[in-house]
Parts: C-alpha cells; sequence; structure tokens
C-alpha cells in the first residue's frame, strides 16, 4: 500500500498533520514520544498540540489515559455496564432512556490489539504494516472534498462509505472501523466530550487502509483540479 495522499492532502490546503493509528511491538520507532502522566485522567485529543509538533501518543493497557480509550482501543473493561449507563444516560443525557443506552454499549465492538502498544502521531512511511487507521483534521469545506473523495470509486449498489455514528472520539478513530475490510469513512470528532481540546471549526475524518489506498489513487484527471473544487477556493479567498 503506497502511502502517497499528497495530491489530494496539497488540493485540500490541509492545515494539520495527517495522524495514523498504530497497532505496534516497538513504540521506539515513533519517537519522539508522549504519554498520559501514570494515573491520570487524559483524553486522546488533549496531545492534538503534540501531534502538530510531531510528537507521538504511546498509549498501553496499563496506560491508556481515559476509561473510554481503555475500553474501545484496549478492550478493557474500566466500569460496569450499570456504571457506563449511569454515567452517559443518568450523567451526562446522551440518550433518551438507560435501555437505549445500553442497547447501544452491548453492540459496541471494542478492539482488541495484536501488540502491546497503540500509538497515535503523524504518518510513518516505514511504519505502514502497523497501520489501522488515517485520520485528517479538516475544516467544513475540506470535509465536503473529502466526502467527496470517499465516493469516487463508490457505486450504487456497493456498501455504503461514510457514516457518522454514535460514538466516543478515540473509539471513531478504530474501533468504529476496525471490522470492516472495504473501503470506509468516519466523520469524527463529534463526541461532545472532546471537542474543547479541538479548534472550534475542525472536524476529523477517519478512514481504513482501503480508504485510504483509494485516496492515494487520486489524481488531476479527479474532481481535485476541476472547477467546482476552484470555485470554492476562489471564493474563500474574496472574502
Amino acid at each position: 500500500m503506497s502511502i502517497d495522499c499528497n495530491y489530494l492532502m496539497q488540493t485540500a490546503g490541509l492545515e494539520y498533520p495527517v495522524i495514523g493509528l498504530y497497532d505496534t511491538p516497538d513504540a521506539s520507532a515513533f519517537e519522539p514520544l508522549v504519554k498520559p502522566a501514570e494515573g491520570k485522567w487524559a483524553c486522546v485529543f488533549m496531545f492534538f498540540n503534540a501531534w502538530k509538533k510531531g510528537e507521538s501518543l504511546r498509549l498501553t493497557a496499563n496506560n491508556y489515559g481515559c476509561g473510554g480509550a481503555g475500553t474501545y482501543l484496549f478492550c478493557e473493561q474500566t466500569r460496569s455496564r450499570d456504571n457506563y449507563i449511569e454515567f452517559l444516560h443518568g450523567e451526562e443525557g446522551l440518550k433518551d432512556t438507560p435501555e437505549l443506552m445500553g442497547e447501544w454499549i452491548d453492540q459496541s465492538s471494542p478492539y482488541k490489539p495484536e501488540h502491546e502498544n497503540i500509538v497515535i502521531g503523524p504518518l510513518r512511511e516505514d511504519q505502514e504494516k502497523y497501520l489501522n487507521s488515517v485520520t485528517f483534521f479538516i475544516n467544513p469545506d475540506q470535509l465536503s472534498l473529502f466526502v467527496t473523495a470517499a465516493h469516487y470509486y463508490h457505486g450504487p449498489n456497493d456498501p455504503e462509505r461514510v457514516t457518522a455514528p454514535f460514538a466516543s472520539g478515540c473509539g471513531l478513530m478504530l474501533s468504529m472501523l476496525e471490522a470492516s475490510k472495504q473501503p470506509k469513512a468516519l466523520i469524527g470528532a463529534t463526541d461532545i466530550a472532546m471537542r474543547k481540546y479541538l479548534p472550534n471549526d475542525i472536524l476529523a475524518f477517519t478512514v481504513n487502509k482501503a480508504m485510504y489506498e483509494d485516496f492515494c489513487r487520486l489524481d488531476e484527471d479527479s474532481f481535485l483540479d476541476k472547477p467546482f473544487w476552484q470555485s470554492v477556493l476562489k471564493s474563500r479567498k474574496q472574502k
């Protein structure tokens, strides 16, 4: 798999680094590394500025920062089912009824790592063997471009390629993609618990390796260099 997606990224005018999520036996290959402080709560997205500086976040089953990351990136039982329902429904009101909250918990599919380390940080060309997903941090205009890109090779009878499911922010970076072998993308950073750690005009667009491979195939013959997108860029310069 080529990880050269430069044509799409340059055309989109991305401001932030593209982030890979890796399940790897050797975290040292991703230095410089940062990690949550031992024994202290930390959201994955608190490390957004570290990613901007070229640093990678290392998480393990013994140090994953918050219960959501422990559950959805390491399949660790961080709360009982009843406690999750009480917190997510009772305290935060994220579902209409406790039953709906329980049904959502029951159908969730946490990721089970193959190796000791989950590393989240800028893409590393020499580590694509361990790459599980790729996340782009994008504004609404760029989101329109990426949704179009995701459907470029999509036929009317093919499985749905882009969804925006209800999930934790870190869950949308991996566990909600993990079962799909077909090209798939998730509109992410929609978890209101983690929004404060990102710029207010930025969402995430996370793709699996199959979708990323499609992105790498896009060239000047596609919509990227055609009038629709150029008119968007021109209109923004005029404001």
